[in-house]
């Protein structure tokens, strides 16, 4: 379907570059989703698999090739036919061959090569979160509640450093999260780790050894997201407070554009209208502000081994 007809049919639900290769013009996450699932047919974002014969029959009608050619396919690509060590020798896959005239091997060698000259290696957080991408790539979960829903849409979050952070204040970002479209901005939020969060509260001098009774988070639960001129504020426990209220009132006494308030807890990504790639605000701890963008919109058919708990990088 060409780009004018999903325009004038989905009502600006389809993303579309605002600034190019910048950030898209605003489209509601719910509605980008639903476009998708009218378009694909189940069995494209099913989790089941097919068996290998109907796989091979769809393969060969979609591609218009005979029985002889598809025999020669599977002959041609087999794993027997693509090895390159006995079936008994485990290889290594970090080795590349010096003379391979295959050119994906010819520049991963020449990566290698870059990487080993560089001086700077990779530091504990960069390990830690290698490490962490490698345990959950093709991991199934044990519970089938933990495995994200059919057509579903995975959004990803990069979080940045506080504004009032110096030190690293450039485009690094702090954290880079997945969440699905069913998760709320208040498990975002719980997924969020920043130093503000972690100091103690009070007096340890002559007791340093004493674990403390409770964390700055613990006190001042009170935080929002600013996306799209609406506030989203945490208001789950007694003690949260609208704390952009002081912002809303603010803008009220200068003319701005009237903004409005909603909760995180009852705030599903689905329920967002969003721009891929623009700046947005979360503020915790009173005064530690990080900019907040989505980085990518991509739908749940490709990550059939994800899980639906928050997986950090």
């Amino acid at each position: 379907m060409a780009a004018s007809e999903l325009s004038a049919d989905s009502d600006s639900n389809v993303p579309d570059y605002e600034y190019i290769d910048v950030n898209t013009k605003p489209f509601h996450i719910g509605s980008f989703r639903n476009e998708w699932l009218n378009r694909l047919k189940p069995s494209h974002y099913s989790y089941q698999l097919e068996d290998e014969d109907t796989f091979h029959a769809n393969f060969a009608k979609e591609t218009g090739i005979g029985e002889e050619m598809m025999a020669d396919l599977k002959s041609i690509c087999s794993l027997d036919s693509l090895r390159c060590y006995p079936e008994d020798q485990q290889p290594d896959t970090d080795l590349v061959p010096p003379d391979s005239t295959l050119r994906t091997l010819v520049q991963r060698k020449k990566r290698q090569d870059y990487k080993a000259s560089l001086k700077i290696s990779k530091n504990r957080h960069d390990l830690y979160a290698d490490e962490l991408e490698r345990l959950a790539v093709e991991r199934k979960p044990e519970a089938a509640a933990d495995l994200v829903p059919e057509g579903e849409v995975i959004l990803t979050i990069n979080v940045y450093y506080p504004a009032t952070y110096d030190r690293f204040s450039y485009i690094r970002p702090h954290t880079t999260l997945l969440m699905t479209g069913s998760h709320s901005l208040a498990e975002l939020r719980d997924a969020i780790c920043c130093v503000s969060d972690l100091q103690v509260c009070g007096e340890f001098s002559n007791t340093p050894d004493i674990v403390p009774d409770f964390i700055s988070k613990d006190h001042y639960k009170s935080a929002f997201f600013f996306f799209e001129g609406v506030f989203y504020n945490d208001m789950r426990f007694p003690e949260c407070q609208d704390i952009s209220k002081t912002v809303l009132e603010w803008a009220k006494a200068r003319n701005f554009p009237p903004y409005s308030e909603a909760r995180m807890e009852e705030t599903r990504f689905i329920d967002l209208k969003v721009k891929v790639g623009f700046p947005y605000l979360y503020c915790h701890q009173g005064d530690c502000e990080h900019l907040v963008i989505i980085t990518d919109v991509s739908y749940a058919q490709t990550c059939r081994s994800f899980y639906a708990t928050l997986l950090h990088y």
